[in-house]
């Protein structure tokens, strides 16, 4: 069986709370109101168009990515099968949990800020389990193979792209977008330090 397949009981663990830990931070910036990441901009957008839940929007959306690895020559792990799951009940476990929590204006910065470090402690756990990348990620990773383009110009194409169409369709952009986009990589690179490290190059974390 291939490798990214293969687990034990504690790297599993480490997966899915890595996993659960991402979908939950992603949450606090919705429940900011002040801009989400640009992947929740997109489903927070379909949302507003169709009347289903953010968290089972996110699940959707990740399986539709996962049919464009086909033509990309992607193949899958279990991290990337659970990631395209665990994050969207995480969101949609936590909105219903904690339900609406915009208030002051420090209250919903400080949603945002900790909703980036929680973003990127789960991405260290989740990166570092090494069970395959996320659906987002894999797409990232297979247009770059197939185009010859850099890795940051592919991710920026794509961040960009989901971004204008989630704001098309109703979602929120805002000072919480851009503060993500900043700080979201130096978050994910601190805490796969951490974490241990990846030993090897690995895909760009997902936002």
């Amino acid at each position: 069986m291939p490798s990214g397949w293969r687990t034990d009981r504690r790297t599993l663990a480490r997966l899915l709370v890595g996993l659960w830990i991402f979908g939950a931070g992603e949450a606090c910036l919705v429940l900011a109101t002040l801009g989400n990441s640009p992947w929740t901009v997109l489903a927070e957008g379909v949302s507003e168009q169709t009347g289903t839940g953010i968290g089972e929007v996110t699940i959707a959306i990740s399986f539709v990515v996962l049919l464009l690895w086909i033509p990309l020559c992607q193949r899958p792990g279990l991290g990337t099968i659970l990631n395209a799951i665990v994050v969207g009940v995480a969101i949609g476990v936590t909105l219903r949990a904690i339900g609406e929590a915009a208030g002051p204006l420090e209250i919903r910065l400080a949603l945002v800020a900790g909703g980036i470090a929680l973003v990127g402690a789960g991405s260290g756990l989740y990166l570092t389990s090494r069970l395959g990348a996320g659906p987002r990620d894999g797409l990232m990773t297979g247009l770059h193979a197939r185009t010859g383009r850099s890795l940051r110009l592919v991710r920026t194409g794509i961040e960009v792209g989901v971004t204008v169409a989630g704001a098309v369709l109703g979602g929120t952009v805002g000072v919480g977008t851009l503060a993500f986009a900043l700080l979201i990589g130096p978050a994910v690179q601190l805490f796969v330090g951490l974490a241990g490290g990846l030993g090897a190059p690995e895909p760009a974390p997902e936002t």
